[in-house]
């Protein structure tokens, strides 16, 4: 199972972040959740901020580029093994960072590879 940082959670549950949490769940994933506000969805904790120190294998951008930089920092301290940039959050800034930092980049739909069994 891959510990997977849910960027730009929330509790709507028209969001594609609240899908892809409760996706994310019924498939076993351990999830972490990080949103502007604090909440929860399927007994997941929202939080408005993570520990550094954290072990994650993958982060799900549910961000828009321009709102992105907040979240750099986090990311390379992270070191996760993949960044997943789902449809609307593709941005070569963060591409190129994550790159820098040996942080496989993937341009799909969080939400479709799980369904598809390719996550």
């Amino acid at each position: 199972m891959k510990k997977t940082l849910v960027i730009g959670a929330s509790e709507n549950p028209e969001r594609y972040s609240y899908k892809a949490i409760k996706m994310l769940n019924e498939h076993h994933h351990p999830i972490l959740a990080l949103g502007t506000r604090t909440g929860e969805v399927d007994g997941i904790k929202i939080q408005k901020e993570i520990d550094k120190n954290e072990e994650v294998h993958t982060i799900t951008m549910y961000v828009g580029p321009k709102n992105q930089p907040a979240y750099f920092e986090l990311i390379t301290q992270l070191k996760p093994q993949r960044l997943l940039l789902n449809p609307g959050t593709e941005n070569p800034e963060m591409e190129k960072l994550a790159k820098e930092n040996n942080i496989e980049v993937i341009h799909g739909c969080t939400l479709v590879m799980l369904s598809t069994g390719q996550y």
